[in-house]
């Protein structure tokens, strides 16, 4: 719509103001353009801009409504009104809005990697690479459009053109933590070629004053000497980097002490209670706790011909949460939990295969590997009684060890316990109560565990034992699934891409002295013994 150049330069004025977050004159510009001129895409598109600035989605998703009402042809309008849906967790509004813009054809870079960022977190990784190549082929000199394009390739197992485009990253921008951080995961780092030197150089000029870069560069540090064999070294910089972090959350074990209480009273001793859910043996629930091998059991099943891995996704929960309709910002809590009780079964399991349908497409089988849904596992059982669950199971220390060396997202606050070895180990102990709880009242033929020491050493069996849990036949290819294609969005997908390997096995006696504290809490909890060795119970 043309304006006279009066307005037009109005406009201008607030797309510079907002981009100085200048909010006060940007919103002033943009309303005086609107009383002025009546309704205009331009300056509707700038105010959810700056209403998505201020974590308002649900008004932003409102204003980008109005501005695509006057013009449903601006492929900007919908890239951003899809972020701010994928924002307010409506995955599928967010998916076909992000779909429609791609299909107008985006004409800047930060359109293009709008969508592709919608894209990676739905889980569409193939199509997100394209937009993201897209974006840099627009505007080469951004940072965070090539550092997108890195960590997609990652994700696709491209490693080499990961590196580079990560490369790339540090040279526009040398202090960027997020790109030292990926770059060292990406391979062994070796006595001769490493940035060890670097990382320690940039931690001690922003570690003391930026948290996230404490994490990344701290992280990246012992992930180097980790792979230079200075494993206490390694040890002693977790500590550095997490320590800023762990002291400002405080958490609180009570807090989730309540969530599997919560969880383990979805289902009574005596199983559940008769209820029809949704008829469907379709999905596959790999869940347990994370860095135990769910994204390994995801691979060997996602080999075979009938099943079809949708990824890491948090569906099942949000659609509870929202059937639920309990008040509060957390998707999984303890009131949630005890108000999924009254949800319609059959609705709850439908409304969530209808969700995954873009992704599981005609598959006979497909596989969620959201490790936290193991949370949500009797009221899976309840809404699809035909679904398998597999819960992975891993040696205690090694997967507390394990959790405390991932780097989480610090905006995901259900891994606030991976700051400190010991809530790493008092957070098992309540992971290994309600995983018993489950084996005692879930049906086998339905639930069933996996330990990953097991498929280390018998492959073969285990994998075996998967696909006929599944109710599947055997099909060798589940043997290679280090070969197949497809993307991986975990912290295992380096890992996961290289034939079975036994070193992780054992880890944690590596640094015996160092890990006798939270060794002693899982000792007092039943779960080892003075000697470390796993009591695997029930």
């Amino acid at each position: 719509m043309s304006l006279p150049r009066p307005a037009e330069s109005q406009l201008a004025a607030a797309a510079e103001a907002l981009s100085a977050r200048n909010y006060r004159d940007a919103h002033a510009l943009c309303l005086s353009v609107l009383q002025a001129h009546g309704p205009h895409p331009e300056a509707f598109f700038l105010l959810g801009l700056l209403t998505v600035d201020h974590d308002n989605h649900a008004k932003a998703v409102e204003i980008f409504d109005r501005a695509i009402a006057v013009d449903n042809q601006d492929p900007r309008l919908h890239a951003h009104r899809a972020k701010s849906l994928l924002a307010l967790h409506r995955r599928d509004a967010a998916g076909a809005a992000a779909a429609r813009a791609a299909e107008l054809g985006p004409r800047d870079a930060l359109t293009f990697d709008t969508i592709g960022v919608v894209f990676t977190r739905l889980g569409q990784h193939s199509s997100a690479i394209n937009l993201f190549e897209a974006a840099v082929n627009q505007d080469e000199c951004r940072p965070d459009y090539h550092y997108n394009l890195a960590a997609s390739r990652q994700f696709a197992g491209e490693f080499e053109a990961a590196e580079t485009a990560y490369g790339r990253v540090l040279e526009l921008d040398p202090g960027h933590v997020k790109a030292l951080s990926a770059i060292v995961g990406l391979r062994k780092q070796l006595a001769g070629d490493n940035r060890l030197e670097a990382l320690i150089a940039a931690f001690g000029t922003r570690g003391g004053t930026d948290e996230e870069a404490q994490l990344h560069l701290g992280h990246a540090i012992a992930k180097t000497l980790e792979d230079l064999g200075r494993h206490d070294e390694a040890l002693a910089w977790l500590g550095k980097a997490k320590a800023g972090v762990s002291q400002r959350r405080g958490y609180d074990p009570e807090n989730d002490q309540a969530l599997f209480a919560a969880a383990a009273a979805s289902v009574g001793e005596a199983g559940m209670a008769p209820e029809p859910g949704w008829d469907s043996e379709r999905p596959i629930f790999i869940v347990g706790l994370p860095r135990t091998g769910t994204t390994l059991v995801d691979r060997i099943l996602g080999a075979h011909s009938a099943i079809r891995p949708v990824g890491e996704l948090s569906n099942f929960a949000l659609i509870g949460k929202q059937m639920a309709g309990t008040a509060g910002p957390f998707v999984m809590d303890a009131a949630t939990l005890e108000a999924a009780g009254a949800v319609d079964a059959a609705t709850w399991g439908k409304a969530y295969e209808e969700s995954v349908a873009s992704l599981a497409g005609d598959a006979p089988r497909f596989t969620d590997k959201m490790p936290l849904n193991l949370i949500w596992a009797g009221h899976i059982h309840r809404a699809l009684p035909e679904a398998r669950i597999i819960c992975l199971r891993r040696h205690p220390i090694d997967a507390c060890l394990s959790n405390y060396r991932q780097l989480f997202a610090t905006s995901f606050s259900y891994y606030n316990y991976a700051y400190t070895l010991e809530d790493c180990a008092r957070y098992y102990l309540n992971f290994d109560r309600l995983r018993a709880h489950w084996a005692a009242t879930l049906p086998p033929e339905r639930y069933t565990e996996i330990a990953y020491e097991d498929v280390v050493a018998d492959l073969d069996s285990e994998a075996r034992r998967l696909i006929a849990h599944c109710g599947l036949d055997w099909e060798p290819a589940c043997l290679d699934f280090h070969t197949q294609s497809g993307s991986v969005a975990t912290a295992s997908s380096v890992q996961v891409r290289q034939p079975l390997y036994s070193s992780s096995v054992g880890r944690w006696k590596r640094h015996a002295e160092a890990l006798a504290p939270m060794r002693a809490i899982l000792e007092a909890g039943g779960v080892v013994d003075g000697n470390g060795t796993w009591l695997r119970g029930v």
